[in-house]
């Protein structure tokens, strides 16, 4: 081994070990010998192979404690206690942020799945009284379900994405709201069966009313959700529009100004690209949207930091009031 190879750092992770055994195996400025690898270096790579493995099992093991809180406290408020009823919430609450950030590691989420916890945080969690607690289970079914089709696949099977849009329309506590509309996205975002799921629950809806609600965060995520879906799948379209979509974006842009219009500015662009209906629904003299539009482009000229808001209203105009779509389509940016 090299000198001073004694006190290189151990990777922590398989992706690490690899680097390390091509490097182990490659160090030399000579040609690459032909003889198999030394012991010396064998030992070594076994040794920071067995500290990774050492440290996956550690992990294992502090998500199987933090179940095991989660069940213990569930049990308490199932039978109504009430003693250290603010220390039980902060050991709950705990639990939940140490899964989070536990299950940023794909393999984790998958353990977790297996442990039963997803399980434990949709039939408990999610339901809790306590807000704190409500939330973070959000935010732990979005991190488990974040490009993990497997998961998605899961949850999808076992109801989560109606109890998270349930959330996200009605909860009383904001910070639950934006959470669960979180972990929609991290169900239907790239994932057809999530995307099914959403449109058999009128998923649209609820994105409508939390552009409409009075929290800036849920309006802004509603926005650029919908975005996004139309974005990636025009041919919804016509769903959205048999809601009466157009009119509802109108009345958001009336709002007094907001970096969240921009999104619905993009989202009305998607609605009226190459579609005669999205055109006539915007054409509504009753809308005022032309009048709306020249007063957002006299309002915005000048300010960088809205210049795509204003390339927005800018085609808006053009498709549908002044007959000729620009020829950049700003969608396909």
């Amino acid at each position: 081994m090299a000198e001073g190879g004694g006190d290189r750092q151990h990777p922590r992770n398989l992706q690490g070990i690899l680097r390390m055994a091509v490097e182990a195996g490659s160090a030399s400025d000579e040609p690459a010998p032909s003889e198999p690898m030394s012991e010396e270096r064998k030992a070594w790579l076994r040794e920071a192979l067995a500290d990774v493995c050492k440290g996956q099992m550690d992990e294992v093991e502090q998500m199987k404690e933090c179940l095991e809180i989660l069940r213990r406290e569930g049990s308490k408020v199932r039978e109504g206690e009430e003693e250290e009823e603010e220390e039980g919430q902060e050991e709950t609450e705990g639990a939940l942020e140490l899964l989070s950030e536990l299950c940023e590691n794909l393999d984790n989420a998958r353990d977790l799945m297996v442990l039963g916890g997803l399980d434990l945080c949709l039939s408990q969690c999610l339901s809790h009284p306590q807000s704190g607690v409500r939330w973070r289970a959000a935010q732990l079914i979005a991190s488990c379900a974040q490009n993990m089709p497997e998961v998605q696949c899961y949850l999808l099977g076992q109801g989560a994405l109606l109890r998270l849009l349930q959330l996200t329309d009605t909860d009383p506590h904001p910070t639950v709201r934006v959470k669960a509309l979180y972990a929609v996205s991290c169900l239907v975002r790239e994932q057809e069966a999530g995307l099914q799921a959403f449109l058999s629950h009128d998923g649209f809806s609820v994105l409508m009313r939390g552009m409409q609600s009075n929290n800036e965060k849920l309006r802004t995520k509603s926005a650029f959700l919908l975005l996004n879906l139309l974005t990636a799948h025009p041919e919804h379209r016509d769903t959205v529009l048999s809601m009466g979509m157009v009119q509802q974006l109108v009345s958001v842009l009336r709002s007094p100004h907001s970096s969240f219009h921009e999104h619905v500015l993009g989202a009305l662009c998607c609605l009226v690209d190459d579609c005669a209906r999205g055109v006539r629904d915007s054409q509504n003299p009753a809308l005022g949207l032309e009048e709306l539009l020249n007063n957002k482009t006299k309002e915005l000229k000048g300010r960088e930091e809205c210049q795509e808001e204003l390339e927005f209203c800018e085609r808006l105009l053009s498709t549908c009031f002044r007959g000729q779509p620009p020829e950049d389509n700003g969608m396909d940016r």
